[in-house]
């Protein structure tokens, strides 16, 4: 008897519309490995729409089923249930948050929108435990403390957990996250635990969410991976079964079943994965180039970067799904309304637009299929572009200009989008995917080829069918005994053992990630992003497991004990619940909405204030302060637990009253995993103590830009020391050093004594020191920074009381409301589409072109960066745009046309303007003076890490404040020589304005 040699897989894809199916023969050498491909409607069961789509591939192909070796499914299943909302697929989840003292400012779903919220939010617990950046226990895990927590979720019926630690992905020995799964199920025998080290990366936040996520549909995902399995015995195949991951990896329906997140993004994966495979089968064997991959379907096209490897370019480490910041692993995908189904209409002034509004799957609505409305894909059949698509007699009486401008409107909305993609200013090929690239020409700008590979409108199918196994490893590591070049090797292998591990073929596994990212303000240690990828073997996929030997110990402890645990109540128990559905803010909602000041002229900030204010304090960090994100969000919780916060003009202050002012200190990228927290409070209170200051009149923020513009506002408020905090700050923007402030430039002593010192630092668990005398003003910030790292590397720092003279010859007035005032316009501008005005809109709100302008506008081409000395130190270049980049624009609103280049460099914030013409090189701008960089797409400022290429920009300065302008020391401190740039004169980009009170303006008159 002979037996057929299985070479076969079956890649099955579940759309929205449709579900494709193809077979792949992957026999090394094999002519034809597409054998067949069926296309069949998406069920409302789609397990119906799976054994049909199936079924019709094996019919068309007469395939022996023996020799199939496995499926392999891609599905939105998962991901629609939480669009949807859909409760009867979705627990509520509690929550166990590994963090100490630190991190409590933020609690799990603070960042969840309250419709999800309402459906998800379950008990949460913030307990001993989590790791400092260098690996170090911030605390060890108290079992009975776990076990009170047991004890509630028990008695709560909650039988969903989330379990997140601070920097858990980096605890290889510990496994303080493991231990405590371990306890909770040794006490719960039932309960279904997810820890966020399994699920996505660094970023506490972001991780705990989709953490909570995913453990949200752990029930469903058994129900709907039972369901695939049956789908398969009602086809007669006893064959392995897949589901296609973010990455485009394989995953067993095991794993599927503990990490559905995992699936969220496997589409577009998929389609780009089958894209790469199709590709190779054109050319003979793989073509190892960067293309992008154009996916268009009936209401959107889907642009993502296909990389050498074969697999797509990830998106950044941070993202939204359903309104919840997330990091977990997806492809970089940008998209557009443009679909075959989009509408086609022209205006009375005889322009033609095209969507974003669409038919969608209902094509027979589309003139060409005998319906009424004018769509994409009739032009293109009218064209004669599509011989096999509708019916041409149909749309005969389309004017050959409507044609016309229906297409060029169709190529430049493409080649935006291609260009926003691109990796370099080179022409890249680009590979045709989905039943609408029909739309797509045959030429476009910036491409060196576009290619159409058979079987393009399954590539999806395609790309779940040849999924390989990964290994990924994310990791901080110890650099300063071995070269980092040898690290990284060392780290790689790891993700290649991994994959092995996995099932991945070893010959065949390569290294397809590899990222080393350095940590500002420490040496000796580094973060490593590593994946390996290879075919699958044949043999049993494997899920790597954790080492239970210190877990069975420590869940034997929490067994052997027979004292009773008292159940721990939860953090997250309110007196009045929170709504269960989010106001939808409208343009006019925006417009007709006024601060509250009270009589006695403070500002009592709202969330909507809190939200704006966190806007412009990014866009006044000039590209470093980090952002104010956490800070925004801990503020919105201390207002709807019904604390308040008070801002106050400099004229509210007593003539005795003094003023303390600083904040944070530390690394922005340690900032992801310790949340804000109380560090900041404690440092203010212990310099109260220390200079037996009974009373603080008010506090102030060392600078605006960034985080810090807000953190003084957290220890300000009513929950905490109730103290008013002032509108103004000591920089006016953002600097790196803490001797760059405007108190230093009227402190002559040259060390700080009469504005920086004494200053306090604490850590936030237990340590404070004191600061009382330096050599130099230098000396302060570099002693700071020194104790800082030995505090793992994020503290909080207050610095020196200020008399009220003080204040009113330093402080920067008002820069709270310009703040308020730059969030405000940024809003408005995207509620009321007019982001296409940005510059102009930015300009107004800083106070006209007197004190502001655009400096320049077009899209980054080059970033380089590095770290030195603790600092982001590099170079931002920028590129005007061509006439054929430039998107369509307001007649009535014209912008600024720019040509050339700009170059920025950089320290943490950007330092200068260079603006080269024609070989031509002039400064336009060099501090003090204010350079921000801002997403002209959403109006949002980009911090120096956010800068990569493609992304379309302006430029935008601001003149300082004249503390720093108005004097030789001022400019000594603030200026281009501070930073090794000497020789070259401050000239101001125009006037100085100061900017509006916003007590002021909407405060009574007597105030």
């Amino acid at each position: 008897m002979t037996v057929a040699h299985k070479t076969l897989r079956v890649g099955v894809d579940v759309g929205g519309t449709n579900t494709d199916a193809v077979i792949l023969d992957l026999t090394p050498g094999t002519e034809h490995p597409v054998l067949a491909s069926f296309k069949s409607p998406t069920t409302p069961d789609v397990t119906v729409g799976i054994q049909k789509a199936i079924s019709g591939c094996l019919d068309k192909s007469s395939t022996d089923k023996s020799r199939i070796e496995a499926i392999s499914i891609g599905t939105t299943s998962f991901v629609n249930s939480l669009v949807e909302r859909d409760p009867r697929k979705l627990e509520r989840v509690g929550v166990v948050r590994l963090c100490g003292p630190h991190s409590r400012l933020c609690p799990p779903f603070v960042s969840f929108p309250f419709e999800l919220r309402a459906v998800l939010e379950g008990p949460v617990w913030m307990v001993e435990g989590g790791l400092q950046v260098d690996g170090k226990e911030i605390s060890s895990v108290d079992i009975n403390e776990i076990r009170g927590v047991a004890a509630e979720l028990k008695r709560q019926g909650t039988k969903t957990v989330a379990v997140s630690g601070i920097y858990s992905p980096i605890d290889h020995d510990l496994k303080q996250e493991e231990t405590v799964r371990e306890i909770l199920q040794a006490e719960i025998p039932d309960i279904k635990v997810t820890i966020s080290k399994e699920v996505a990366n660094i970023g506490l936040l972001e991780r705990e969410n989709a953490t909570i996520l995913n453990a949200s549909l752990l029930a469903f995902a058994k129900v709907a991976v039972s369901g695939f399995r049956e789908s398969l015995k009602s086809l007669e195949l006893d064959i392995p079964l897949f589901l296609t991951s973010n990455d485009g990896t394989l995953m067993t329906c095991d794993q599927a079943e503990h990490f559905p997140i995992k699936t969220f993004s496997s589409g577009p994966t998929n389609s780009m994965r089958g894209a790469n495979f199709l590709a190779g089968l054109a050319s003979g064997g793989a073509r190892k180039e960067t293309a992008l991959v154009i996916d268009v379907g009936g209401t959107t096209t889907e642009v993502g970067v296909l990389l050498p490897t074969g697999f797509p370019r990830q998106a950044g480490a941070r993202h939204e799904l359903c309104g919840v910041p997330l990091n977990f692993s997806m492809p970089h995908v940008h998209s557009i309304g443009l679909g075959g189904g989009s509408r086609v209409r022209i205006e009375d002034d005889g322009k033609v637009t095209v969507g974003p509004d669409s038919v969608g799957y209902r094509i027979d609505q589309s003139k060409a299929f005998g319906g009424d409305t004018l769509t994409a894909t009739d032009i293109v059949v009218a064209e004669g572009r599509a011989k096999d698509v509708g019916d041409a007699s149909l749309v005969q009486d389309i004017s050959a200009d409507t044609m016309a401008a229906a297409t060029a409107r169709m190529k430049v909305m493409i080649e935006l989008a291609l260009e926003s993609m691109k990796t370099s200013t080179q022409d890249v090929p680009v590979y045709l995917v989905g039943g609408g690239a029909i739309l797509v020409p045959d030429a476009l700008n910036g491409v060196s080829k576009v290619h159409r590979f058979p079987f393009f409108d399954a590539a999806n199918a395609v790309g779940a069918a040849c999924a390989q196994v990964s290994g990924v490893i994310d990791t901080f590591e110890d650099t300063s005994r071995l070269p980092l070049a040898e690290v990284r090797k060392a780290v790689e292998q790891r993700a290649i053992e991994k994959a092995v591990a996995a099932g991945s073929e070893r010959s065949k596994t390569t290294v397809v990630e590899s990222e080393i990212i350095p940590i500002a303000y420490t040496t000796g240690r580094a973060r490593f992003y590593v994946k390996a990828a290879g075919p699958w073997t044949g043999a049993p996929v494997t899920h790597v497991k954790a080492d239970k030997t210190v877990l069975a110990s420590k869940a034997s402890q929490a067994n052997g004990t027979n004292r009773q645990i008292e159940p721990i109540p939860a953090a997250n128990v309110r007196s009045k619940p929170l709504p269960k559905s989010d106001i939808q803010v409208t343009a006019q909602t925006l417009l007709v909405y006024t601060p509250t000041i009270s009589d006695k002229g403070e500002w009592l900030l709202s969330e909507i204030d809190a939200d704006w204010i966190a806007t412009g304090c990014y866009i006044l960090g000039c590209g470093g302060g980090g952002s104010p994100y956490s800070k925004a969000l801990a503020l919105r919780e201390i207002i709807r637990a019904g604390g308040s916060i008070s801002i106050i003009d400099m004229k509210m202050l007593e003539d005795d009253g003094l003023v303390i002012w600083g904040g944070g200190i530390g690394s922005p990228e340690v900032s992801q995993e310790r949340l804000v927290n109380e560090e900041y409070n404690e440092a203010v209170s212990e310099l109260m103590k220390f200079m037996r200051i009974d009373k603080c009149a008010a506090l102030a923020a060392l600078e605006i830009g960034g985080g810090n513009g807000m953190i003084n506002m957290i220890t300000g408020a009513t929950t905490y020391l109730n103290i008013p905090v002032l509108d103004g700050d000591f920089m006016g923007r953002a600097y790196p050093t803490g001797w760059q402030t405007t108190p230093n430039v009227y402190d002559y002593s040259g060390r700080g004594a009469d504005s920086l010192l004494p200053s306090s630092m604490a850590s936030g668990d237990g340590t404070v020191t004191f600061m009382t005398k330096a050599k130099t003003d230098r000396d302060v910030d570099s002693v700071q920074r020194a104790a800082c790292v030995e505090m793992g590397t994020h503290a909080g720092s207050a610095q020196r009381p200020l008399t009220k003279a003080q204040c009113e010859q330093a402080m920067i007035k008002n820069t709270v409301s310009q703040a308020w005032r730059l969030g405000r316009a940024v809003a408005l501008a995207n509620k009321q589409s007019n982001v296409g005005n940005i510059g102009k809109v930015l300009v107004e709100a800083l106070g006209g072109s007197r004190c502001a302008k655009v400096l320049f506008s077009g899209k980054i081409t080059e970033v380089d960066r590095k770290m030195y000395k603790g600092h982001t130190v590099g170079e931002l270049v920028i590129q005007a745009l061509k006439a054929d980049e430039e998107e369509e624009e307001d007649p009535e609103n014209p912008k600024e046309k720019f040509e050339g280049i700009m170059r920025i460099p950089f320290k943490n914030e950007n330092l200068m303007c260079q603006h080269e013409v024609n070989g031509v090189t002039r400064i336009t701008a060099g501090v003090p003076d204010l350079i921000s960089v801002i997403d002209s797409q959403t109006g949002q400022a980009l911090g120096t890490p956010d800068y990569k290429y493609g992304l379309r920009v302006i430029v935008v300065g601001v003149t300082a404040a004249p503390q720093w302008t108005d004097t030789a020391r001022g400019l000594e401190i603030g200026g281009l020589g501070a930073f090794g740039y000497d020789g070259i004169p401050y000239e101001p980009i125009g006037e100085y304005v100061k900017p509006i009170s916003v007590i002021d303006e909407y405060g009574s008159s007597e105030n």
